[in-house]
């Protein structure tokens, strides 16, 4: 506990003024974070197998090349260019005729897992640069959905937690700590909303949109979580202490920010 709470401490005094900063440093700084959680993706499934090195060059190249379609954009609108889709196709479904002449080296379930690798990392890390360009308070309200979401979660949980609530996936996982969790996400998302960036807006709109950014953040918390169990490992990796690896203290803001794009249009 005291070594999670150090790295939750360290994290936010690196984070915050970075955040605050804004432009080029925190699109590098979200970018090398994609790169990083790829690594992760890629480091967990080679587990089981190790993947050719170059089909690996090609997805740290291509999320370096997708975040600098977009990075320095102040208007909401996400592109992604028809080249680079076309290299990354060839780039990891050519590679079978090479290596899918010698038995268990580069299948077809390893292309498209990095394919869907590379496209989850970089559309969700692009979304944060994004957003935070257009307006640093949206990026903030989904930062306090998560951030309450997922420490409320872990505290009910923790201390007043008895009903498993998704057991073959994440065994310490409770009803009353997914409930707890989203409770104080949706009412302190909800209040930072209503009274930084739009107080006009219908309050009753505000909580129904701020509980589904909620809910959807500790689905996808229990996503990422079913995919360590299917690799059977613990943590994406040992980077922070106390909390495992990038995708592990990121897993739930990735998919707020995923679903706060289905419901902009609304707020």
């Amino acid at each position: 506990m005291k070594k999670r709470v150090i790295s939750a401490i360290f994290i936010v005094l690196i984070f915050v003024p970075i955040l605050l900063l804004g432009g080029v440093t925190f699109a590098i700084f979200m970018t090398a974070l994609s790169l990083l959680g790829l690594y992760e993706f890629i480091h967990i499934r080679e587990k089981k197998k190790e993947f050719p090195l170059i089909v690996k060059l090609f997805a740290y190249i291509l999320v370096l090349a997708f975040s600098f379609m977009n990075y320095n954009q102040n208007v909401f609108s996400y592109t992604i260019d028809y080249h680079t889709i076309a290299f990354m196709l060839f780039a990891f479904l050519l590679p079978l005729l090479l290596f899918n002449q010698k038995k268990d080296v580069y299948d077809i379930n390893d292309a498209l897992y990095l394919i869907g690798a590379v496209l989850f990392m970089e559309l969700a890390f692009s979304l944060m640069i994004l957003i935070r360009n257009y307006d640093l308070n949206y990026l903030i309200y989904l930062l306090l959905i998560t951030v309450f979401s997922d420490t409320f979660a872990y505290l009910t949980g923790r201390y007043i937690g008895k009903t498993p609530f998704a057991p073959t996936i994440s065994p310490k996982k409770t009803v009353e700590g997914f409930v707890g969790g989203i409770l104080m996400g949706t009412f302190v998302g909800t209040v930072f909303y209503f009274e930084v960036i739009n107080p006009s807006i219908s309050l009753v709109l505000l909580i129904f949109v701020t509980l589904f950014l909620a809910i959807v953040g500790q689905l996808g918390d229990l996503v990422f979580s079913s995919v360590k169990r299917t690799f059977q490992v613990k943590d994406y990796s040992e980077l922070i202490p106390g909390h495992g690896g990038i995708l592990d203290r990121l897993d739930s803001l990735v998919f707020v920010v995923l679903a706060f794009i289905l419901v902009l249009g609304i707020l």
